[in-house]
């Protein structure tokens, strides 16, 4: 099983993107779970540019989603909201034919992210995602590690109930 990551913070040392590495290290044999690292390099969402040739940084995202199972994703909050660059990104998913269905985890890596969630969920559900609730993990990373053994057990058991979700019958 193939899961694509995608982490809404641009930060070096973020911990939105530290914790979707070490769910990389905690998957089990046979799920992999590949980071994608290129939301800075998308340009700005233009449907007029999305109905002619698609940038090569677009079409890479849309290929990783398209291939994986799965999307895992860990995202900051900006001014009770979705980063501009993450939004931006999901953006041009929306048009995708392979979207659709695409179960999606969701990992909140701060108490204080509600508004965030909240918002990621509205516009994952409209864009037809297949949100795994179950599978979704609070944890607070704050002055904290995601090795840490209580983080490293919260992650371990979302992603075992989403890869039983994305392997269940009844998604495209």
């Amino acid at each position: 099983m193939h899961l694509l990551a995608l982490s809404g913070s641009l930060r070096a040392g973020s911990l939105n993107t530290g914790a979707l590495r070490a769910l990389q290290k905690l998957a089990p044999e046979g799920v992999a779970v590949a980071l994608y690292d290129g939301i800075g390099a998308l340009p700005h969402f233009n449907h007029d540019v999305e109905m002619s040739a698609l940038p090569e940084s677009v079409v890479e995202l849309r290929r990783q989603v398209a291939a994986a199972d799965g999307v895992v994703i860990a995202c900051p909050e900006y001014a009770h909201g979705i980063p501009g660059s993450f939004k931006n990104a999901l953006d041009w998913l929306v048009g995708m034919p392979d979207f659709p269905g695409k179960p999606v985890m969701l990992i909140n890596t701060s108490p204080r992210a509600s508004h965030a969630q909240a918002a990621l969920r509205e516009v994952l559900t409209t864009m037809s995602a297949r949100l795994v609730p179950e599978a979704d993990v609070a944890v607070e990373l704050r002055n904290r590690s995601a090795d840490e053994p209580e983080i490293a057990q919260a992650l371990r058991t979302g992603l075992a109930a989403f890869v039983e979700a994305c392997g269940s019958e009844g998604h495209s």
